[in-house]
């Protein structure tokens, strides 16, 4: 008996070992066209989607591996961007504690919001989300700090650890680079501990999740959080990279274009909402200046992605004959 289940998991554990070795080279050509990017690619666009990338990844934190669908996630992206700016613009932080700022920030309002919402489910959860999103976007018009409509503008990006100039956009894109590098590796950290392996249980089958006595709440609380914060260092980021933050970021489009990009790539994938992120950002940055209206040609490729990748793009080439003989499908 031992000798078949040995046999029926050699396939396996040599699929897995494929799909390692298969992502440890995707990793490295990916870390090398990153490094290279700015040879070839305008740096504010590549800090852009680095930022965006980042964004949606933290929402495919909550959505793909918790299962809690979120519509007001542009209060902790938007939020970061708003305390991040002020905190350097007005009382002269460095770039580093401002960001900082922004995290603690926006994870203070992840904690609020998801003390509220995770006592919801489904939709009820997601309009908890969107109704205290919105309630965030009026407080924004209003308060002093954010200058209204005006938003905070002409942000320095000053120097970092006090000798790094981020006025040099060679410089800015490489520390974005290392912030994202740094965000992903917690998010792959965070999905591969423990603590993930319940928030999989916990969306997989809540009922058995709490039979077996794990405290459902926290553990939606403690997702919740921890999205919120790396969305906030996102926001934070990208206060900095265009030096403004806006009534834009807080936004329900903004909750909305996240959620966009991570079907398009794929959730519960770690670099599916990567390749979203880079597809919205590409088609907004290159068919601004033509006649093709942006948000109609967005909509007929997630119409077709609807259709047609039901998983979203990464999500289908896992689980096509490729992704399998490469053993992706059990790398989610």
């Amino acid at each position: 008996m031992s000798e078949m289940t040995q046999t029926a998991a050699k396939p396996r554990i040599e699929r897995s070992a494929t799909a390692s070795r298969t992502y440890t080279i995707f990793v490295i050509i990916g870390l090398a066209a990153l490094i290279l990017a700015p040879m070839f690619f305008y740096p504010i666009f590549l800090m852009k989607l680095l930022c965006f990338a980042l964004f949606a990844c933290a929402f495919n934190l909550l959505l793909g591996y918790t299962g809690l669908l979120s519509f007001g996630h542009a209060t902790f992206f938007g939020g970061a961007a708003y305390f991040t700016a002020h905190v350097v613009k007005e009382w002269g932080f460095s770039p580093e504690l401002g960001i900082l700022t922004g995290v603690v920030g926006a994870a203070l309002l992840g904690l609020v919001m998801g003390f509220f919402a995770i006592r919801r489910q489904g939709i009820y959860f997601a309009m908890i989300t969107l109704a205290l999103s919105q309630m965030f976007f009026f407080f924004c018009l209003q308060a002093e700090f954010t200058q209204g409509e005006d938003g905070i503008q002409s942000v320095p990006r000053g120097h970092l650890f006090g000798f790094i100039d981020l006025n040099s956009s060679t410089n800015m894109y490489y520390f974005v680079l290392a912030v994202f590098l740094i965000g992903m590796v917690i998010i792959w950290r965070f999905i591969n501990s423990p603590f993930g392996m319940i928030l999989r249980s916990i969306r997989e089958n809540e009922p058995r999740a709490i039979s077996l006595g794990y405290s459902v709440a926290r553990y939606k609380l403690g997702a919740f959080v921890m999205s919120a914060a790396l969305a906030g260092l996102a926001g934070g980021l990208k206060s900095l990279v265009f030096q403004f933050a806006t009534l834009t970021d807080v936004a329900w489009q903004m909750s909305g274009e996240v959620i966009l990009m991570t079907l398009l790539g794929g959730i519960g994938t770690l670099i599916g909402p990567i390749f979203g992120a880079g597809l919205v950002v590409t088609l907004q940055n290159y068919l601004a200046t033509s006649q093709f209206p942006v948000t109609i040609v967005t909509g007929v490729i997630f119409m077709v992605c609807v259709l047609v990748f039901r998983r979203g793009i990464i999500g289908e080439f896992y689980a096509s004959r490729l992704g399998r003989k490469l053993g992706f499908e059990h790398r989610r």
